[in-house]
């Protein structure tokens, strides 16, 4: 096996425990399942990782990095007002809610729900992957508090919080009603909210509302 199939049978498989713990969930995801998505044997698996466990450290460092690309890419992140990139954000957490579950909910998300207790590592894998997406975004709420809300009480890492959770909460729901709508709508709510915490009117113009 040459170095770049080795790094190909490792990124697949990586690619591969994202969608299926996304799609089962942490506990009934298996090697075997792992390895049917991926195309590759468990001999390869275990060239790679010495446990499932292990993988589910790789795939959520893989997640991170896969989601920080993504994000950096979106239209929103070249606006220069910090306000509106926090707006574009929710806007386009809005659009991306695109086929099935496992195509939209968050990996981390689902992995802490089940391991925080019985997996230190992984939980710590989660915690870390998800408050460093917060940190992004409280950059943009604390660039954009100096502007529009400098005397405000609340704190910028808050507000960056919350956001996540609407999003969080907002994917159990889509999987316990099928349908990623109640997530749509929190968001509505969730961009509602900011603009009343920055003082900004309300847009009754965006597209859909």
């Amino acid at each position: 096996m040459t170095p770049q199939t080795q790094h190909e049978s490792k990124t697949r498989l990586l690619e591969a425990a994202v969608h299926v713990i996304r799609a089962k969930g942490y506990a009934a995801t298996t090697i075997d399942d792992i390895c049917h998505k991926a195309g590759v044997t468990k001999g390869s698996f275990f060239h790679h990782f010495k446990s499932k466990d292990e993988l589910a450290l790789a795939a959520a460092s893989h997640w991170g990095t896969m989601t920080d690309v993504f994000f950096a890419a979106a239209p929103y992140s070249k606006l220069q007002d910090p306000l509106q990139r926090l707006f574009g954000y929710v806007d386009f957490r809005g659009e991306i809610l695109q086929g099935d579950l496992p195509d939209y909910t968050c990996l981390l998300g689902t992995l802490v729900q089940e391991t925080y207790a019985t997996h230190p590592d992984i939980r710590a894998a989660c915690d870390k992957g998800m408050s460093s997406h917060i940190a992004a975004l409280t950059r943009d709420v604390e660039a954009a508090k100096r502007l529009y809300a400098p005397k405000a009480p609340w704190r910028a890492e808050s507000v960056g919080y919350f956001i996540q959770a609407v999003l969080q909460g907002g994917f159990i729901f889509a999987k316990a009603k099928q349908n990623p709508d109640v997530v749509r709508e929190s968001l509505a709510h969730l961009r509602c909210y900011l603009e009343a915490l920055f003082n900004q009117p309300r847009q009754t113009n965006r597209k859909g509302k």
